[in-house]
Formats: structure tokens, sequence, C-alpha cells
């Protein structure tokens, strides 16, 4: 049978189902089979050929019809799942019978009266290892489906040459897809393998999207009912199917031998399953609160099966892999585009952030070497090319979160001193330094270039640079001077009573000056030069006039807005060679809404460093000057005693006595040999010492990032959001009634 036979019948097929108007027997399997038996329809076919506006109308007008097309739909599956498919039609059942349960799924979810449908049982559906009876239409699915995925001759390579595989007594753990954690075989590729993994994951995938369709909450104990028992220990696969799914993503190599422009001459299909791979791993793997989280401890268990860095090599896979990844958008060469090029860059972001977050052995093995910069360098790229599209603002705050993470421990701090080398072209200033110097310069970016929704991750960006500060050795000239004009845009009257949270952020700088003075101090002569040089703006502050007429008039100068002030005296210099400037988003861009993160104190969790280097929580009622101005604030009639409040607890005798001791060292030692070169100051400062001169030593408080509600509805947000624009080919769920996010237009 031609090609277009088999469209024009399966097409036929939709046509009688949608005008049937009397419920069509189960048994009648001549009619059913139209939609499978018959047919080779590709998924784009089987969208184009089935419209949402049919499926709406025979969910409305004929339920019954509905039902019984998902029901033979998921049982064809299940046979299959027990026969192992041996023939060749079997398998293009299957694969049609997945591609149309991918078209209907999201319409069954979408409906309130239909999401609860596949949790249903069905009548005269026996199970025989469940006592209750028959199994719910959704169970059956998901162990079909897993069984599918490692079914010899269709979804991985057979162990027997001349006889069939029992399905049953499969060991899928000897079948898994790739080599790396937990198995060290690997088999060889096979493109119609991944073809049909991919339809399968993909199918999965829209399984769980049930999660688009409920609003977001702020109650994070709603359970993903597919996920969970996706997950279960009732799945016999989930082990070594979360495996293969690590295992592929992590041993992809879209580069391979370097051929130029290789992609465009050959199809790559283990990519596309790659990236339905980490999607599945997203939406899996995810960290539940509250009510939910024995149900989650599944996904979990599973996750600390995979990555436990105990294991050296373990780990160092994982990381490798991930890094590699991550690293390849980045990739530069003299042949313009002819290196393949990635586009999950954000779905390995969240996997990143997962594995870190959930597994506290995997996050300790990313710090215990210099390795965790071969992630940061590509964040920090994201971060800068992000900065000025606000379709990206998810992908923003995801690498700011994974930063705030990393920041959390002395680790990350002590490695960022490691010499910048890899010179990865950034619209940013030619300089010669540290990762940490890289980190502040992209930030100071963000910062003063980026667009207006990003001002509520200010506090994030600061906090970072704040927990890293006391490990930072030597900042250069460069680093010192950006974050010396972001103290003094912060400072200016305008910005500091604009807002009653704003002085937040010169607390937080001041903070990062009395961390590199206290701790520091030897070899950050860049710094107390740069601090000398602009020491005006800490007299500005130590006299800051909160009288109402100031503030008033300062209130006035609204038109000047922050953007304006960060951009002037920024002293920006020539950018690196190669590099090309931030662009806002295109017009048309399409983007999913996200809900707002929490603030900052929700976020983070106070430690004091002691002296032997352990850390020790606080509770939660300590509060930082600047929280408890905040609390204040609330009590206070006018904005005069708001400023007042906070005014008084600004941390600046470290700086003022820092400045008092070497302002009159400076201007004798150039008077007295005329040095107009900023070379012999910096040498003298080098030199000098403040020992004994300076206040006692404050603790190192360091803000550790903590799990939250708030930031878990968030990442559900947008891994969901990510996940809805990356499928397109076909569009899974287009035009469907979402209401996890609003997918808007730029």
């Amino acid at each position: 049978m031609g090609n277009a036979d088999s469209k024009l019948n399966f097409r036929k097929a939709v046509i009688r189902l949608t005008t049937k108007t009397q419920p069509v027997e189960t048994t009648d399997d001549a009619f059913w089979d139209q939609f499978w038996a018959d047919t080779a329809t590709t998924i784009q076919d089987v969208f184009a050929l089935v419209p949402a506006a049919e499926i709406r109308a025979v969910r409305e007008e004929s339920p019954s019809n509905l039902a019984t097309l998902c029901y033979k739909a998921v049982e064809k599956l299940v046979q299959a799942a027990e026969s192992g498919c041996p023939s060749e039609k079997e398998r293009q059942i299957v694969l049609n019978c997945t591609r149309l349960l991918t078209r209907i799924l999201p319409y069954i979810f979408e409906d309130a009266d239909w999401r609860g449908f596949f949790w249903s049982t069905v009548p005269g559906a026996r199970d025989e290892g469940n006592d209750d009876g028959a199994r719910p239409l959704a169970e059956s699915l998901l162990l079909a489906v897993s069984d599918l995925l490692f079914c010899p001759d269709f979804t991985v390579q057979s162990h027997k040459r001349d006889a069939e595989e029992d399905m049953q007594s499969i060991d899928s753990c000897e079948y898994i897809w790739e080599a790396g954690v937990g198995f060290a075989q690997s088999p060889p590729l096979d493109y119609i393998h991944d073809l049909n993994r991919t339809e399968l994951l993909k199918l999965l995938l829209t399984c769980f999207s049930d999660a688009m369709y409920l609003p977001p909450s702020a109650e994070n104990n709603i359970l993903n009912r597919w996920v969970t028992f996706f997950s279960s220990t009732d799945n016999r696969h989930a082990l070594p199917l979360f495996t293969s799914l690590l295992n592929v993503v992590c041993a992809y190599d879209p580069v391979g031998y370097g051929i130029p422009y290789n992609y465009l001459m050959f199809s790559d299909y283990r990519e596309v399953l790659v990236e339905h791979a980490v999607q599945i791993l997203i939406v899996t793997l995810e960290h539940e609160a509250g009510a939910a989280a024995d149900t989650a401890q599944h996904n979990l268990d599973h996750l600390h099966s995979l990555s436990k860095s105990n294991s050296f090599h373990r780990g160092r896979f994982i990381l490798k892999g991930l890094a590699r990844l991550m690293t390849n958008p980045l990739i530069q060469n003299y042949l313009p585009n002819s290196t393949k090029k990635i586009q999950f860059h954000q779905e390995l972001l969240v996997l990143f952030w997962k594995l870190c977050d959930f597994n506290k052995k995997f996050l300790f093995f990313v710090l215990k070497s210099s390795d965790v910069l071969d992630v940061l360098v590509p964040i920090l790229f994201y971060l800068n090319d992000a900065r000025a599209d606000q379709s990206c603002v998810g992908l923003i705050h995801i690498g700011v979160f994974i930063l705030l993470l990393l920041s959390g421990e002395r680790n990350f701090g002590v490695r960022l001193n490691k010499t910048y080398s890899v010179r990865v072209p950034m619209d940013i200033p030619v300089f010669t330094g540290t990762h940490a110097d890289l980190l502040i310069m992209i930030f100071h970016k963000i910062i003063t270039g980026g667009h207006q929704h990003l001002k509520p991750l200010f506090d994030c960006l600061l906090t970072i640079i704040v927990n890293v500060s006391p490990y930072l050795k030597s900042l250069s000239m460069v680093a010192a001077n950006k974050l010396l004009h972001l103290l003094e845009a912060f400072s200016t009257n305008w910005f500091l009573f604009s807002a009653s949270q704003n002085h937040h952020l010169i607390f937080f700088l001041l903070e990062v000056f009395n961390n590199l003075i206290q701790y520091q101090f030897d070899g950050n002569c860049n710094l107390v030069y740069t601090l000398i040089r602009k020491r005006n703006i800490f007299h500005q502050l130590a006299n800051l006039t909160s009288d109402p007429v100031t503030i008033h008039k300062a209130l006035e100068m609204k038109k000047t807005t922050l953007a304006r002030i960060s951009r002037t005296n920024s002293q920006e210099s020539i950018s690196m060679d190669g590099s090309r400037p931030a662009v806002p988003a295109e017009p048309g861009t399409l983007k999913a809404s996200l809900v707002a993160i929490p603030a900052i104190d929700k976020l983070t969790k106070k430690a004091q460093v002691s002296e032997d280097g352990t850390m020790v929580c606080l509770q939660r009622n300590t509060h930082s000057p600047q929280m408890t101005a905040d609390h204040n604030t609330e009590s206070n009639s006018g904005r005069d005693n708001e400023v007042l409040s906070w005014k008084s607890k600004l941390p600046l005798q470290t700086i003022m006595r820092l400045l008092q001791v070497l302002v009159p060292q400076v201007e004798k030692i150039c008077i007295d040999k005329g040095l107009t070169d900023e070379s012999e100051i910096l040498k003298f400062l080098q030199h000098g010492t403040l020992v004994g001169l300076l206040p006692v030593p404050h603790p190192i408080l360091i803000r550790k990032y903590q799990a939250n509600a708030g930031t878990a509805m968030w990442l559900r947000t947008y891994t969901w959001g990510v996940i809805y624009l990356r499928n397109v080919d076909p569009p899974i769920w287009y035009d469907t009634d979402v209401r996890l996010f609003e997918i808007q237009r730029i």
C-alpha cells in the first residue's frame, strides 16, 4: 500500500470516528484496526490528519468512542509488550498507537471531567498481580511503554540470535542503552532503535505533561500521578531506564570526530533521542516538598543510585558529559558554522541543578576539583548572551540559581581563584585575571545592561559575590572598578529612596568589601587602590541626608533611571575579539510566563563559618542589618524614618578605618616622590599592611540556598515551559488549554 493511500485511509477512519453518533463496540476490531493496523503514518502525519477541533468534538459529542479509542490503543501496546512484537507489522502497530496517543492525550488532560479517565479501571480488564482487580489504564500504559523501551530488536539489541526472548523474564539491567553509570559495555549504534525509543519517550513525556494543565499553586504537595507510578517500584524497569537516559545524555558528543559540517551531511538521530532523554529526566527527578516528599523519594533514590559521587568514575562521567554539552554552543573555529550546536542547553542546566541540589555527594564531587569551572564558564556565557532577551528570563534565573547553590560551599570560592585562560568570546572588556573576575564582570553586565525583568535577581547576584568574597585572593583592576561602579549606581539618592528594599544592595556590596579587606587584604591591592580612588562614595553614604525635602527632591529625579546611571562612568573598554553584543528577542518570539521567585531571605539560610572552616547554620530569627531594617519599615509612617532605620546600620567601620589609615600614606608618598603612575602606588599598597589597625574581623556569613516551595514551583513552571516551546515538530501541546503558564508573544 502506498504512503498516500495509507494517509487517505487513516484520514477516512478519523472522519468516521468524528461522524459516528452512536457508540462503536469495543469488539468491532474491523473499525478500530483502521487507526493502526494498515497504516504507516509518521507522527507529523498523525498531527495533520487528526485536527484538534475533531478531537474535542469526539470528546464532547461521542465520549464513549474517544474512551474506547484510548483503551484499544493501550491494549495494543500491552499486547505488544507481552509478545515482544517480533514481526515488522506488530512494530508498526506499536508506533501507530504511540503516535495516536501522543496526539490525543493533551486533549484528555485539558478537560477537568476527563483528567481522571486514565486512572479509572476498564471493565473486564483483570490484572493478575493486583488484588483489587483491574489496573488503571494509566498504569497499564506506563508499564507497557517501559517494557517496550527494552524490547529486543525494537529498541535494544537482541542477545539471542536464533530464538525469541521472553519479555517477562528479560533483565533490563543487561540492556542499558549506553555505557556509563552502572554499565560498562557500549552497544552498537542503531538509528532505528534510537528512532523507536524517541517515539516512546515522546509519549511518556506527553503522559507526564498532565502537570501542565493545573494552575501554579503555592501548595507544593500536588503529585503527578503519572510520574509517581512510573518511578515507583511497581515499574521493574525504572532504575535501568533512568540509567539508560542519564548515560545516553552524558555520553553524547555532538561534535564526533570533528569533521567540519558533518552535521549537514548526515542525520544525527542520537541528538533527538538525547533531547527527549534529558527532558524525561528533568520532569521525573522532581524535588517535592511537604506531603509529596515520601512518594517522590523513589525518584531521589534512583538519582542517588545513578550519581553517587563516592565513585570517582561515576561522578567524573556525569560531570564531564554535562560540561561537554554545555560548552558545545561556545565552540569557536575558523570555519563559520562548521560545528554542530545543540539547542537543549536549558534542559541541561535544569538537570545539573537537580543533580547538585538533590545529591550532596555529587555536589561535593563537582566542587572537589577545578572541573566545576568547566560548567561555570558556559553558564556565565549563557547569562551574558541572554541578558537583553526577554524570552530568556528563565534561562538567566536557572543559571543564577545554580551559581547561588554552588556559592554556598567554600570550595567554589576557592576554585574561582584559578586564572581564566579559556578565551570564549564574550561581550565584556578584555582582561587578565581569574574566574572570579569573569563572574563579577558578567554580573555587572547583567545588572547594568540587562532588561528590567532581571531586577528581582539583583539580590541573588550580589549574594553570590558576598558568599565567595572571603576566598578571592586577587581581584583585577577591571573587576574592582565594576564593583565600585555598582556601589556608585546603587548609592544615588534617587535609587536608594525609590523603593524600600533598594538599600539591601548597598549592604551586600559593603559586605563584599569588608570580607575582602578583612580576609584577603594582602593580595587585593587593585581593590584597595580603587576604594581609595572612589572614597567619596563612602563619605557620601556616611553623610547620607534623609530629611523629607532631600528625599522628595531625589524622587523627583525619577527620569534618571538606574539603567542610565549604570551606564555612566562605567569605564567600558573594547570587548573580546569575535564576541557579539547581547541582542533583544526578535518581535513575535514566544515565551512561557513564570511565577515570581521568593525573596532572598526565603531562598537562602544563613550559616556562619567557624575557625575550623565548618559551617554552623544560624537560627531563622537571626537577621542581618538590612533585613532587620526591612521589618522596621512596616511600622514606620514616613519614608525619612524608614531611611533612618537602616542608615545607622551601614557597615562602614572597616572601610572608613582603611581609608583613614591609607589615604594619608598614599597622598604623602605621591607628594614626596612626585608619583603620577598608578603602578607605583599599587606597588606601595601591595607591600602595605593593616595588621592591628582594623576592627576585629567579623565572622564570615554565608547565605546557602535552601529548598523551598516557591523555588520548586518556579522550577516546575520553567521546566514545562521550556519543554512546551522546544517540542514543535510536532507541536504536541500547541493550542491546548495549558494552565501552568501562559504562552506570550514578545
